[in-house]
């Protein structure tokens, strides 16, 4: 398995290679979400993609307001060049005619080796991460397993928090009342699915504290505001790491998350941009990113060049998807704005 990651790796070199060189002058607008993260992008892609090619990479960031990619193809003015984005925002974009369809060939990678790629014409894999439920050992020794504890005020007593969205907490809800993981989906699907997963949250809504910000779980947790919190997975990695916590990941349930890189449509530097997703998407790179921020690499191959000591820390360790919850993307892209508006009109109530 390495030795194919270095030989795709290789590939996606080559095209980057002496011929490609001499446009070297190209600047490429690259666009991610800030913060840590993009610093731990910059150190694992944009720099060494610079050093590689001698191209220039101007950094953007943004908020993943939709309208701004839709209002920059729509009046012909697109001056970002690859974007970050996250799978149902992917394919709605897609689908509205926002980004351009990747060609595979063209970007000179395998997309079979690519995890999250199906179902997905317009974008190449760049991470996984996921939100997971998190406690304190300090405060709670015998902490939650299970989703199904998350629910469960009788044993675990006190305030939960949990991300204001909908997303992930309607399928935790299914699961929490019984759903198999993987028949989530589908019940959710269904009017009577919806119904029933806002009915479970009913059961627990006056012990939720709601964030709103991924900085805000790990401190809900440290000030012992609650018992248990949904979380992003970095978030109560870089807790443990770098703030001395002793938080505990619960990897049952978690909702993975996508991330993935486009080109908007009408790019012109396109070319250009798919230079820097091949090499974006090589193995190499994708598993340095994992030294800075535990995100996990979608290219099978890169899994390969992940340090043993970071591996069980990602959401696509091999233990640790096969309780994943992985929501259906077109699902959510389609009816992600109705579910917002009612979730919100449930917590006002």
């Amino acid at each position: 398995m390495m030795a194919s990651g270095l030989a795709v790796f290789g590939l996606a070199a080559g095209m980057l290679a002496p011929t490609d060189v001499a446009i070297a002058g190209d600047q490429l607008t690259v666009i991610s979400a800030g913060g840590a993260y993009q610093e731990a992008q910059r150190k694992s892609i944009f720099e060494p993609y610079v050093k590689a090619t001698g191209s220039k990479v101007t950094e953007g960031e943004w908020s993943f307001e939709l309208a701004k990619i839709r209002a920059m193809v729509e009046t012909n003015t697109v001056n970002w060049d690859v974007v970050e984005s996250y799978g149902s925002q992917v394919l709605k974009m897609c689908d509205d005619g926002l980004i351009e369809k990747i060609d595979w060939k063209k970007l000179g990678l395998d997309r079979t080796k690519f995890m999250g790629s199906e179902g997905q014409d317009c974008g190449v894999p760049s991470q996984i991460n996921s939100t997971i439920l998190a406690y304190d050992k300090d405060k709670l020794p015998n902490g939650p397993k299970t989703i199904v504890d998350l629910f469960d005020t009788k044993k675990f007593p006190g305030k939960r928090g949990l991300w204001k969205s909908p997303t992930g907490n309607l399928e935790w809800a299914l699961i929490a009342d019984g759903v198999p993981l993987k028949e989530v989906g589908q019940i959710l699907a269904t009017p009577e699915g919806v119904d029933r997963a806002f009915k479970k949250l009913d059961t627990i809504k006056k012990d939720v504290i709601w964030w709103t910000a991924g900085a805000q779980a790990p401190q809900l947790l440290a000030d012992g505001q609650v018992v248990m919190t949904a979380a992003f997975n970095g978030r109560i990695y870089d807790a443990v790491k770098n703030g001395g916590k002793h938080f505990e990941t619960v990897w049952d349930g978690e909702v993975a998350g996508w991330a993935y890189w486009v080109i908007p449509k009408g790019s012109p530097r396109r070319d250009e941009a798919y230079r820097f997703l091949a090499f974006a998407a090589s193995p190499q790179p994708q598993a340095n990113l994992t030294r800075y921020i535990p995100y996990g690499p979608s290219n099978i191959d890169a899994l390969q060049l992940v340090d043993p000591a970071i591996l069980p820390q990602l959401a696509n360790a091999p233990n640790h998807l096969e309780r994943a919850l992985q929501p259906t993307l077109s699902f959510w892209a389609e009816h992600g704005d109705e579910l917002k508006q009612r979730f919100n009109a449930w917590l006002a109530k």
